[in-house]
């Protein structure tokens, strides 16, 4: 599976409302944060929106956004003030070089391979009392997604796409993360929460997908455009009769993982 798709700002963000909502709900539920002021890291920032809003959300704290991506960075830098900026980092090697009173991740950790590892690093450089909060798609068993990697395992694609896919294992059940959490000395609030989001346009799912599903399978392809297109194509198929369309637009379920986990007082 790709780790380090590329990435299209523009496209990511055609759906800005929609992805915007998670975040906005994993932020409602953060705990009061032990630094004055505090420090907070983005871990996945992507194009920096959102990254704004949680530095919005903590006017006083200093907020540092990472990504892998130059072409989301690029963007990010928009956003860039005096309390918050935006530095390269590698989700699958990166740990904490100072101490952080927020970690926080936003639809990022599906795409770093064994992320439950990271876990106790990341949990290292974070301040007693301190708070690590993510939310992840909690959806491969979706049709978005189950429709992809059933037609890139076809003999015609699977030579190309089928170890580029995200696998069934990229995000874990709700109860393996708490349980992960609890036992690296967390108090861990983990829930699932289906968004029913209500789409409008020309083939709006597979125009959802193309910011972020589907980009491993876009890359893989792209030295041949013809095959690219009839990838897409048939995919789009699948998607028109998996999701139909009504008057009001496209209904998309996604169900989302959240977690916000406390890290414990140290023992005396």
């Amino acid at each position: 599976m790709t780790t380090n798709p590329s990435w299209d700002p523009a496209q990511y963000l055609r759906h800005a409302g929609h992805r915007a909502r998670p975040f906005a709900d994993l932020l409602a539920r953060l705990p009061d944060l032990p630094g004055d002021p505090p420090r907070v890291a983005d871990l996945g920032c992507g194009p920096g929106n959102l990254t704004a809003v949680l530095a919005g959300r903590l006017p006083a704290a200093r907020v540092t956004g990472y990504d892998s991506s130059p072409q989301m960075l690029a963007d990010a830098e928009a956003y860039a003030g005096a309390r918050l900026d935006f530095a390269y980092a590698d989700l699958t090697t990166w740990t904490p070089d100072e101490t952080y009173d927020l970690l926080v991740s936003n639809a990022a950790l599906q795409w770093v391979p064994g992320h439950l590892d990271a876990f106790p690093a990341w949990l290292d450089g974070l301040a007693p009392g301190g708070a690590f909060a993510f939310q992840v798609p909690y959806n491969i068993d979706a049709p978005l997604h189950a429709l992809m990697r059933e037609l890139g395992n076809t003999p015609r694609w699977k030579p190309r796409l089928g170890s580029v896919l995200r696998h069934e294992d990229s995000v874990h059940a709700p109860g393996v993360y708490l349980d992960r959490l609890a036992r690296l000395g967390c108090t861990a609030d983990v829930w699932t929460t289906t968004y029913q989001h209500v789409l409008r346009g020309e083939d709006p799912v597979l125009d959802w997908v193309k910011g972020t599903g589907l980009r491993p399978a876009l890359d893989a392809l792209a030295d041949d455009p013809e095959a690219r297109d009839a990838f897409v194509t048939e995919y789009r198929d699948l998607l028109r009769e998996a999701y139909p369309s009504a008057e009001y637009g496209t209904v998309l379920p996604f169900r989302r993982l959240f977690a916000v986990a406390r890290k414990g007082e140290p023992t005396v």
